[in-house]
């Protein structure tokens, strides 16, 4: 078996008496698209916090390519190959499409912000950021406004600014979230179309789409993994069936 490209090892976070993350561990292998899934509550998206950087974990370590990257601030993770998007959409409305993603292009360089509004114009931030909207699907749609693209469009132009980070990890917190049936279908293709190209940690409540995309699934409850395994074995974990899955299987 290859070596995880990422690692958890006894992650915790507490906010007073409440414990978020209590002794996480897992592992993520190249190449896989591996869930982590739970009810509300569970402490999911303070792990994917946890793992892009955005906030501390109080103890363990997080392992990434081998080097514990647990006490590297966010933009150090980003410039190592980890990539994030958020449960709420976090683009430029006013900017096109085109333009979101170049700017995340310009920031993965390096430039200066300087010159901000033209970013798209220069072809070393332009030509990367297409192949970016391509690899979503959103060609078309390049030079329309952010805010214009419909809410699954604009989940898939988060996944394009992801991308354009070079990314070695996406971590995706529900990228599904408040996309109707044809939008979710869409973002559905897209991640399937993406799946091992990149190594993908997924957040999400549509089990549907969890049991059609992943290769292992982790189960979270109250903070603490109750199961790792294959979608299979997932859906016939008795713990998991009680505390989560219920009548979705």
């Amino acid at each position: 078996m290859a070596e995880p490209l990422l690692r958890l090892e006894h992650l915790r976070k507490c906010y007073g008496a409440l414990v978020v993350t209590d002794d996480v561990s897992l592992d993520v292998l190249p190449g896989e698209l591996h869930a982590i899934i739970g009810p509300n509550g569970a402490g999911k998206t303070t792990l994917i916090h946890e793992i892009s950087g955005l906030i501390a974990a109080d103890s363990g370590r997080i392992l990434f390519e081998g080097e514990d990257v647990a006490r590297l601030p966010m933009h150090e993770r980003v410039r190592r190959g980890l990539a994030r998007s958020f449960q709420i959409t976090s683009i430029l409305p006013g900017f096109s499409a085109l333009e979101n993603v170049a700017l995340a292009v310009q920031a993965r360089s390096g430039s200066s912000f300087r010159f901000f509004g033209d970013a798209a114009r220069e072809r070393a931030l332009n030509e990367p950021a297409l192949e970016s909207l391509a690899l979503v699907g959103l060609a078309d749609r390049a030079h329309w406004p952010a805010g214009l693209l419909s809410h699954g469009e604009k989940r898939q132009l988060e996944l394009a600014i992801c991308l354009s980070t070079q990314p070695k990890l996406l971590l995706l917190d529900e990228p599904l979230a408040g996309t109707g049936h044809e939008e979710s279908e869409r973002v559905v293709a897209t991640l399937r179309d993406l799946k091992h190209r990149y190594t993908i940690v997924l957040i999400e409540h549509d089990m549907e789409a969890v049991f059609a995309l992943a290769d292992r699934v982790t189960v979270l409850v109250y903070g603490r993994v109750i199961a790792t395994g294959t979608p299979e074995e997932v859906r016939a974990n008795p713990e998991v069936r009680a505390a989560y899955l219920g009548e979705e299987v």
